[in-house]
């Protein structure tokens, strides 16, 4: 059977790559979901809830913040000349925009693990808080 392979000791660098990139993506997506409640739909109870959530993100990732930066590497990422879809409206950006939140919270939890167990389980009671919040978005765009 053949060995699996393992990271060299020297690519920690790219577990702190991957987890800036997607924590870039849950804090951008939660902005844009935010922007949408405090601004066109004026609701400050959600607003306030989003606000909490992202910036419980960034505190969970104060410490190592030094090593995400030094690991980013945007020249090279072939990923940023994507194209998104177009939006139809408010909700489907809504919708969108907690699709990748939450992908990205649960690569941000499982390779937080590879830094730290602590990490991990407050990625993954983040990633819990964000699909409750969902839920108590989807009904209130629903009733409007």
């Amino acid at each position: 059977m053949p060995e699996s392979p393992s990271l060299k000791p020297h690519s920690q660098d790219y577990i702190y790559r991957l987890l800036d990139a997607n924590l870039n993506r849950a804090r951008e997506g939660l902005r844009i979901i935010e922007d949408i409640f405090r601004f066109i739909l004026s609701n400050k109870k959600i607003t306030q809830k989003l606000k909490k959530i992202r910036s419980n993100l960034s505190k969970a990732v104060k410490e190592i913040y030094p090593e995400l930066i030094k690991a980013r590497e945007v020249k090279s990422d072939f990923g940023r000349e994507t194209i998104e879809k177009k939006r139809k409206n408010l909700n489907d950006l809504v919708i969108a925009n907690f699709r990748r939140v939450e992908e990205a919270m649960r690569v941000v939890e499982e390779f937080g693990k590879l830094i730290s167990q602590s990490a991990g389980y407050k990625f993954k009671k983040l990633r819990f808080q964000i699909y409750n919040l969902e839920k108590e978005i989807f009904f209130f765009l629903e009733k409007r």
